[in-house]
């Protein structure tokens, strides 16, 4: 009787357990490897699957080392959303199930822009890395991401083909959010295309070919004071690209912005929005973006 009794409480332990995994479990896990895929997975999916990004919110996505854990919770995911264009750059390395891979860029791929950067800098815990190689901030050119979020959308359906009909209708709602910001940033552009501009970082190439901008870049992080030969090369590159406005990935020092300023250049954030922002999220982000970078073409 015992024994009967010990077994019944051992099945009803091992149910819940069961029942509290499938709860835990129902949905289909999706891994992506920055934040605007997040933001489009988690529009288009909505409730039907479960985003995650493991990427620390202090380092750059694009140069982040996953560890041994990171990786294989990626490879048991459901479904893996790549940016393509070399983003993640740990994806050289791992050992990731091709079937669950999804390259959000590839239809475009004949579109990629090739750098050439010989220089190495380092920010946040990622250590030393080149710019050099394939572009990879793909989503800053509106209709790109627009691409990206089909790929997603067609990745979703075979995933939960049930749900085809929502995905396509949550997708048509992002598609008209990031259309109505390639227009904004055609029209705000239009009129002054040849207006000279500098960028503190070589990530913005796929948002100067879309929409014309003018622009030179020089390699500097927001968060440190450039040094003295970083302000020469700046200088070198004025004198025949007279630029009034730069722009910089996230908000930079007092003291850079005052020095800026007394050769006659102002300071602009447009946030590539990598990784997760502080506050808002993707959309307002690129909204606020555009209005920063009004204040170059008024």
């Amino acid at each position: 009787m015992f024994s009967m009794r010990l077994w019944l409480f051992i099945g009803l332990g091992l149910s819940f357990t069961l029942l509290g995994w499938t709860e835990s479990h129902g949905k289909p896990t999706v891994y992506v490897v920055n934040y605007p895929l997040q933001y489009f997975t988690e529009r288009i999916g909505a409730e039907h699957v479960q985003v995650v990004f493991p990427a620390p919110a202090n380092e750059d996505p694009a140069f982040w080392k996953p560890d041994v854990n990171t990786i294989a919770a990626f490879q048991a995911a459901d479904l893996i959303v790549d940016n393509g264009a070399t983003y993640a750059k740990w994806l050289k390395i791992a050992s990731l199930p091709k079937a669950k891979l999804v390259n959000t860029s590839e239809r475009f791929k004949e579109r990629y822009i090739e750098i050439q950067d010989t220089l190495t800098h380092s920010h946040g815990p990622g250590g030393e890395h080149s710019h050099s190689g394939t572009a990879f901030t793909t989503w800053l050119d509106m209709r790109q991401a627009v691409q990206q979020a089909q790929a997603i959308t067609a990745a979703l359906s075979r995933l939960l083909p049930e749900q085809k009909s929502v995905f396509e209708q949550h997708y048509a709602e992002l598609e008209q959010d990031l259309l109505a910001l390639d227009q904004r940033l055609e029209a705000i552009v239009a009129k002054q295309r040849a207006q000279p501009l500098v960028a503190s970082h070589p990530v913005y190439q796929y948002l100067a070919r879309r929409y014309g901008l003018n622009l030179q870049s020089v390699l500097w992080e927001p968060d440190v004071m450039p040094d003295d030969k970083q302000w020469q090369g700046l200088q070198s590159i004025l004198q025949a690209h007279a630029a009034k406005w730069m722009l910089w990935e996230g908000a930079p020092l007092p003291a850079s912005v005052d020095k800026l300023r007394t050769l006659g250049v102002k300071s602009l954030v447009f946030d590539p929005c990598g990784n997760t922002p502080e506050q808002g999220d993707f959309l307002s982000v690129m909204k606020q973006n555009v209005a920063n970078l009004q204040q170059a073409f008024q």
